[in-house]
């Protein structure tokens, strides 16, 4: 194997369409790019999806790979889920944390992993393991399982188990933890400045614990520890006594080590991504992850070979890193399987995965105040809900606050949707409004981080009328409204959350969930 192929093995690829790109096909054959990794863009119909892997696939085999690709995807499930229509909305990460049993976790994680690999997906970036434990956290929030290390490492380590039971290689993210965080890593550096203690004691159990139970990689950070990093602002990433120190050596982990994306702004405003490509596999990575520009991905592979013929890494180190990749890729793919994965199984998006799942749903949608007065036959019904706002650069785009009234539509008869804007306007009197019907349902989205949201709720609570607010994605939204006649939290705004909540408000189901977090 020539060298840039030796060091393109380290290099995880994503490209645009949902058919294989002539640059991806170029760093196949050239570099034997060992991962690729699909976002929203690449993803069509399940059968466009299992066509598009398997064309990966059949490529590597011509290249002359001895083992497949690994391929990859953020199926976090709730507001992180990049498969689309044709396949099954699973509940994510929270709302897992709010039944409290770590076996919907394993059922959730199974068959996530189940239709991932029905599509040739091979691996997924998942579980986040990252503890909630900053309401005021812009980028993990309601993708982490909540706010207590033990409880988060039980549920994440079921989630694994079930997906490894499918088939289908895990992933911890982000090491050494992001949860206590008020700075998005995609636009800026993150510093947590808790000293050592605190870090075992709390950011670091739940990679332990899921490591003991046999985790397949693990995602770094793009965050900076002083505590675990002398030179100023170098993050997690980059940072050889993170990743080789505390990792690979204290923590004894022997999986694969993956970078999360080296374009993002922590990393490419301050080093540039390629780069930091070399500094993350000299601090000990296995992959590095250059997920849009081939120009990039292409310069952080020679740039890579120059650091090893110059000696600044060793070929000995890469050749350990490969070793680490196809220990799992043998592990978890074969061209045996891949050839006989021709076409898409029956239970991709099935209704008996839907009802499955639903009853997850059921037990994780939270009511904190209640129970209060049903939504009765023939009420009539006001239902007001924000625009879509997405928080966090890294969620799915294409759900919409505007199902929950399709679903409320589909069993019961006489309601009236409104969307609000992010701006009330001046000549809508909501209070008079809301006093036109006879119960009114009010959808929040991030209401805890803007004060317009809360005003308008309040003005709708000033008609007297039964209202019961809904707080879509942020569970912090339900301190704000204690006058309501419900507050229930869902922790993602999916139609099947939505489908769950609607038949509740009119009293044609249960739902068991308790908050996962504290608030206020």
């Amino acid at each position: 194997m020539k060298l840039q192929q030796k060091v393109g093995r380290l290099l995880i690829a994503g490209f645009k369409g949902i058919k294989m790109s002539e640059e991806i096909k170029h760093l196949i054959h050239t570099y034997h790019i060992g991962g690729i990794i699909l976002f929203g863009r690449n993803i069509g119909t399940p059968e466009e999806i299992l066509a598009l892997t398997n064309s990966l696939q059949e490529e590597a085999r011509k290249a002359g790979y001895e083992t497949p690709l690994l391929i990859c995807i953020d199926q976090e499930n709730g507001v992180v889920r990049r498969l689309g229509e044709g396949t099954t909305i699973i509940p994510g990460a929270m709302l897992l944390g709010a039944t409290y049993d770590p076996k919907n976790a394993r059922k959730a994680g199974f068959m996530t992993g189940k239709e991932l690999k029905a599509l040739g997906i091979n691996w997924n970036l998942a579980p986040v393991v990252d503890i909630n434990n900053n309401p005021k956290n812009p980028v993990i929030g309601v993708r982490s399982f909540g706010e207590k290390p033990a409880d988060v490492a039980e549920m994440a380590k079921h989630s694994i188990l079930g997906m490894q039971e499918a088939g289908v290689m895990t992933t911890l993210k982000h090491f050494p933890g992001h949860g206590d965080t008020s700075v998005d890593s995609h636009l800026d550096l993150p510093v947590i400045d808790h000293n050592l203690d605190r870090l075992h004691a709390v950011e670091l159990i739940p990679f332990k614990e899921c490591m003991a139970a046999g985790a397949d990689a693990v995602m770094s950070a793009h965050v900076y520890f002083p505590a675990l990093e002398d030179k100023e602002n170098v993050p997690a990433t980059l940072s050889h006594s993170v990743i080789t120190g505390l990792l690979r050596e204290e923590l004894g982990f022997d999986g694969v080590i993956t970078t999360d994306c080296m374009e993002m702004d922590a990393i490419a405003k301050r080093i540039g991504t390629v780069e930091g490509c070399v500094r993350a596999v000299e601090a000990g990575v296995d992959f590095v992850m250059v997920s849009h520009l081939h120009d990039l991905q292409e310069q952080a592979i020679l740039r890579l070979a120059e650091a090893v013929e110059s000696g600044r890494i060793s070929e000995q180190q890469i050749e350990e890193s490969i070793e680490r990749i196809e220990k799992l890729s043998r592990k978890y793919t074969s061209w045996k399987e891949i050839d006989a994965n021709n076409k898409v199984a029956e239970f991709v998006g099935s209704r008996k995965h839907h009802d499955e799942m639903k009853e997850i749903y059921k037990h994780g949608v939270t009511e904190v105040k209640g129970p209060g007065i049903p939504i009765a036959a023939e009420d009539r019904v006001l239902l007001v809900h924000p625009k879509n706002e997405y928080a966090m650069m890294v969620e799915d785009k294409r759900y919409a606050t505007l199902t929950m009234a399709e679903q409320l539509e589909k069993i019961h008869g006489n309601v009236t949707s409104m969307e609000i804007d992010k701006e009330t306007p001046d000549e809508v009197d909501m209070t008079e409004l809301a006093g036109q019907y006879d119960h009114i349902v009010v959808l929040t989205l991030n209401a805890d981080k803007h004060e317009n949201q809360r005003l308008l709720v309040n003005e709708i609570l000033a008609s007297g009328k039964p209202v019961d607010v809904i707080a879509v994605r942020s569970p912090y939204d339900a301190a704000y409204f204690p006058k309501a006649n419900r507050v229930i939290c869902t922790y993602e705004f999916t139609e099947s959350v939505f489908e769950v909540v609607a038949a509740y408000l009119i009293g044609k189901t249960s739902i068991t969930g308790r908050l996962p977090v504290s608030i206020n």
